[in-house]
């Protein structure tokens, strides 16, 4: 899960600190895909200054997208568009085709991206909508193609879940091997075979907390040498709507891998509890909203238990960050609301630089990084941690 519903907050415990620097057998029929490893930057650090695009990363920002639960929920947003409501009927023998049914409804799914700037496109079907005890959960079709909304956000679209799911697993996988000493990969040319390393290497034991559509886990499971894969997500609804309606993204594939175990429940609470060590940790979770489930997993001290559960040398910590900013958001800047008096001139809108800079006060490298993903309508951001080396 990534995108969150409810209002901004600030985060006192976000330090505002720059970075210090700053397997062939038991392969998986995975579903095709149409890119094995999607293109990611990684934005340079220094020492003594960090930015990114318009934000300083000095300052403290916080976010209030893609959360799973907020008090007051908000569920898909599905208008009658009023430049259809004067449509005049298309008949055919007397009998309206489909087409015209679907102009003469005029549905679309609207979606907030940063206050005053909006997603909006057709909504052609509605597959499911539900609500677990966590969330509201539908799948939409969209201009973006089949679609899993949480609580009215967009998690991911048919269209580029692979561009988000891809850049927040294989940099963390490769970079483990890299620190291990014996990286060395050759992908097949068929999207659905493994990533290989030589035989025996790192990584080879990968945690996931969140992660429900299973995309994460499909991604993840490429890699030849993995030979344990943990998942923990806290809603079992999520995994189950995925597994019917979106069997692309994992599915029945990833939950029956032998590699592959599934845990539902708290993410936090069973880092906390566990005495397993991993050579990956992959936060695919909701952004840190104060009344969310997923704040306690952006905090020093959590980050410092995911420290002491990776192994050494080649430990590797990677997260999701939100929003990457690449279209300025208006109270991301906060001296431009004092000078046009427009509301609280405190508010800021994301989480990206803040979750880096928390990073960076627990592990010797914090190195943030970002993709487009148009179904989010926004550059996303994620944030890769780890000790030892330049």
């Amino acid at each position: 899960m990534k995108k969150s519903s409810g209002p901004p907050h600030h985060f006192p415990f976000f330090l505002p600190l720059y970075s210090h620097e700053s397997t062939r057998g038991n392969e998986m029929k995975l579903p095709h895909r149409r890119k094995l490893v999607s293109a990611f930057s990684f934005i340079s650090t220094s020492p003594t200054s960090h930015s990114f695009r318009h934000h300083n990363f000095v300052h403290p920002i916080a976010s209030p997208r893609r959360t799973s639960t907020t008090k007051n929920k908000t569920s898909i947003l599905v208008k009658m568009s009023e430049s259809n409501q004067n449509y005049n009927n298309n008949t055919n023998n007397g009998q309206e085709t489909i087409e015209a049914q679907r102009a003469k409804g005029g549905f679309r799914y609207v979606e907030d991206v940063a206050p005053g700037l909006k997603l909006d496109m057709e909504l052609k079907t509605i597959h499911h909508t539900s609500i677990s005890d966590i969330q509201e959960v539908q799948v939409i079709d969209s201009y973006f193609g089949k679609t899993l909304v949480t609580d009215g956000k967009t998690q991911s679209a048919e269209h580029d879940e692979f561009v988000y799911h891809e850049s927040l697993v294989h940099p963390a996988l490769f970079w483990s091997a890299l620190l291990s000493g014996t990286a060395s990969s050759s992908p097949s040319s068929s999207p659905s075979s493994s990533l290989r390393h030589p035989p025996g290497t790192a990584p080879k034991s990968v945690f996931i907390g969140g992660g429900g559509e299973l995309a994460t886990a499909r991604e993840v499971l490429r890699h030849s040498t993995i030979s344990r894969l943990v998942m923990v997500d806290i809603d079992p609804q999520v995994i189950d709507v995925c597994k019917r309606f979106l069997p692309e993204w994992g599915g029945q594939a990833v939950l029956d891998h032998p590699k592959f175990q599934l845990v539902v429940g708290d993410a936090h609470k069973y880092l906390m509890e566990t005495k397993e060590t991993f050579d990956v940790i992959i936060m695919d979770i909701s952004d840190p909203i104060e009344a969310g489930p997923g704040i306690a997993l952006y905090t020093q001290e959590f980050y410092r238990r995911a420290k002491e559960l990776l192994s050494k040398p080649n430990g590797v910590f990677v997260t999701q960050a939100g929003s990457a900013d690449f279209v300025p958001h208006p109270h991301a800047f906060p001296e431009v609301g004092r000078e046009n008096g427009d509301g609280d001139a405190s508010r800021e809108t994301t989480c990206f630089a803040p979750i880096m800079n928390t990073l960076a006060t627990v592990f010797d490298h914090a190195v943030p990084y970002s993709c487009p993903v148009a179904s989010f309508g926004e550059d996303w951001g994620f944030v890769m941690a780890f000790d030892g080396g330049e």
